[in-house]
């Protein structure tokens, strides 16, 4: 079984005691690539110094998160720009807007998402979208955006089954998490009504760990248990599952074996 773990932060602190040994079990579980989207400024040194150590597996993106947006907005916009201008990232990620605890910046984090638009269009990349407590004003700002070659993922999707269709509309995958392992999770209904067409798998680690593993630092070899619980959803084969969501990884983020 391959799975592909489309969204994970393994290079933050939270590993620095057993990063070799996430890896190590992420591929004994069957994780063969793990991709790995920056935060900020700070943390493209060391995610690119770990997906230098890890490359057989490993493979960067490249934006400036939502929460880490601030007054010196057009300096870390330059930052990602340079650092995309080089190759080797797989997508402009991640991205988006976050209205969930502090709007100070929001303006900002509009500015500097349709920015990251800008940049996945210009190097024919997939976008990595952020949306929490944000999908109208990620969706207006994606239908009034003039590129042809948008696509990309909404990491962690937040929304309902009627929200999810409006995203994969617009050429967009749904990324499944840790939080369809959840009771009552919206999730796990937007999981039951679209196609496994349109899902990626993602962990999010070290956050959102899913049952049995909720309350714990997540990392990538729990990748399994969300292939596990889309499988009983959807009534397929867990296999299925893992072969399917890997061959739309592949061909939204253009891996090689």
């Amino acid at each position: 079984m391959q799975l592909i773990d489309t969204h994970a932060h393994l290079y933050l602190k939270q590993f620095d005691s057993e990063r070799s040994l996430v890896v190590k079990r992420a591929v004994e579980a069957g994780i063969s690539h793990i991709l790995l989207p920056n935060i900020d400024e700070n943390t493209i040194k060391p995610m690119l110094q770990f997906c230098a150590e890890f490359s057989r597996n490993c493979i960067p993106m490249m934006a400036i998160h939502p929460t880490s947006v601030r007054q010196q907005y057009r300096k870390q916009i330059e930052i990602a720009e340079e650092q995309l201008s080089k190759s080797g990232y797989c997508a402009v990620g991640e991205t988006g807007i976050d209205l969930y605890h502090d709007k100070t910046f929001s303006k900002e984090q509009s500015i500097v998402f349709e920015k990251h638009i800008e940049l996945a269009d210009r190097y024919d990349l997939p976008l990595v979208i952020h949306s929490r407590n944000s999908l109208d004003e990620i969706f207006k700002i994606l239908e009034n955006n003039n590129c042809e070659r948008l696509r990309g993922v909404f990491h962690c999707f937040p929304g309902n089954v009627e929200q999810a269709y409006r995203a994969i509309e617009l050429g967009f995958m749904i990324g499944i998490g840790g939080v369809v392992t959840y009771k009552n999770s919206m999730a796990a209904k937007v999981v039951e009504e679209i196609d496994l067409q349109h899902i990626l798998l993602e962990t999010d680690a070290p956050y959102l760990a899913p049952v049995p593993k909720r309350g714990k630092r997540n990392e990538s070899s729990y990748l399994v248990y969300i292939a596990e619980r889309i499988a009983e959803i959807k009534n397929s084969d867990v296999n299925f599952v893992a072969k399917t969501t890997s061959k739309n990884a592949i061909n939204l983020f253009k891996i090689s074996s």
